[in-house]
């Protein structure tokens, strides 16, 4: 009778521990990382610099330090309010998690380390594509980034939004966002 008690305690502390530990897991996602940009505030307007309307380069970004446990960072840019719903327009991951910001004009090949990947946008091309709304009424750009316990060695350069995230499963950390609003000019 004491050996069934003492297994039942056991398995029970055991779960306990297990529950606990996920409920840990889970509240690091909640962490929060504050990204920003000295070109637009949030909510605020997006320069044409930025745009398919101007030089169509990546804007600077910059973000807090949020875990010692963060090995690299995701950003991926899209436009939920497009017509055929949501548009990708940069995906770039493998960031070292001790950067804390991009430069202006991010490429496959310029301001960024040897190891960090960029995928392909909606516009089938690989690389940063500004905001190009059609004509109309504003559009909704988010700038999210995913602060991720691992470096996704196994998703190749130009990989999708889908295969991104599906690698990112299971691996984040905390997240944030910065929203910036473009419109473009009336013809």
């Amino acid at each position: 009778m004491k050996l069934i008690r003492n297994s039942i305690l056991l398995i029970f502390i055991s779960s306990l521990s297990i529950q606990i530990f996920s409920q840990t897991k889970q509240s690091n996602i909640k962490m929060e990382i504050k990204i920003k940009s000295n070109v637009f505030h949030e909510g605020g307007t997006i320069p044409s610099k930025y745009s398919c309307e101007g030089e169509n380069i990546s804007p600077e970004l910059h973000w807090n330090e949020v875990s010692k446990e963060v090995k690299s960072y995701a950003i991926i840019l899209d436009d939920p309010d497009a017509p055929g719903g949501d548009f990708v327009h940069w995906i770039i991951f493998n960031i070292p998690g001790d950067m804390k910001e991009l430069h202006e004009n991010v490429t496959p090949s310029r301001n960024i380390p040897d190891e960090v990947m960029v995928g392909t946008n909606s516009f089938g091309r690989i690389g940063y594509r500004g905001p190009c709304p059609p004509s109309g009424k504003a559009h909704h750009y988010y700038f999210r980034i995913y602060a991720l316990d691992s470096i996704l060695h196994h998703v190749e350069s130009g990989s999708t939004k889908e295969q991104l995230t599906k690698a990112m499963d299971g691996h984040i950390i905390a997240k944030g966002e910065l929203m910036g609003i473009y419109k473009r000019r009336e013809q």
